[in-house]
């Protein structure tokens, strides 16, 4: 099994998170797929950011949830990364879906409704992840364990993966028995029996967010499923090494 390279908001490593020119990059760096993190406009829309406010990635202020989408249309997501990126604008996932539904790449979807509630948020990606024929090639993820269970009751052919960054006991079969699929863990989560018994349970791991060479080799040593990493480039080197038996 080859251990998939999943770019974390794209290459965040050499362009700004969540933004075409992360995407693109990636894509053009060999990745095998993109990550990125949905949250819903005031009118609906869902739209690709990390936080839950503009203020950390973008030139505006305030959540996303007070704003309509030809309003955030408006900011600026690629001025507070580098001067070379000023203009960039806010994608929706609709915009999204549209550059990467001809591409050979998987699409991670981080459902960003674990500390917000967003109404329809699961069902409004859902159908647009069908609309574009995306459901053999997505995996949605959330922290929220209630959107798990809601979400199974309509995807049949999506992947559902549970998130977790803190150690507990059971979280497998918490997994399992909430109607996930796949487990995304915290790389400090990553041990040898948590891959064996994903594997027993027919489960996919994958772990996040894995920058370091060392971290690379583990997650390739202990045949997981995939990595997120903002360096998808250097992801490929050190898989390529791992592979030829080098360190």
């Amino acid at each position: 099994m080859v251990t998939e390279i999943i770019a974390h908001r794209g290459a965040s490593c050499a362009a700004p998170e969540n933004t075409f020119p992360a995407f693109d990059l990636a894509y053009k760096m060999g990745a095998e797929g993109i990550e990125t993190d949905v949250h819903m406009t005031k009118d609906g829309v869902p739209i690709l950011i990390h936080d839950a406010t503009l203020d950390r990635t973008t030139n505006g202020k305030g959540y996303i949830k007070d704003y309509t989408w030809e309003q955030l249309k408006l900011f600026d997501a690629g001025y507070t990364y580098s001067i070379n990126f000023v203009g960039t604008p806010i994608m929706s996932l609709e915009q999204l879906l549209k550059w990467i539904s001809n591409k050979n790449m998987r699409l991670n979807i981080e459902l960003k409704n674990n500390n917000m509630e967003y109404p329809n948020m699961e069902k409004t990606i859902y159908e647009m992840i069908n609309d574009y024929k995306m459901q053999e090639r997505t995996i949605l993820s959330t922290f929220n364990q209630e959107s798990i269970v809601r979400l199974k009751k309509w995807t049949k052919n999506i992947e559902l993966a549970l998130l977790a960054s803190k150690k507990q006991k059971g979280l497998v079969s918490l997994a399992k028995n909430i109607g996930a699929n796949a487990l995304h863990i915290k790389f400090n989560l990553l041990n040898k029996s948590i891959v064996k018994e994903c594997h027993k349970n027919q489960m996919s791991i994958r772990v996040f967010t894995v920058n370091k060479k060392s971290a690379m080799h583990k997650c390739y040593q202990l045949g997981c499923n995939g990595i997120f990493t903002d360096m998808p480039k250097k992801a490929k080197w050190v898989r390529m090494l791992f592979k030829s038996g080098m360190k």
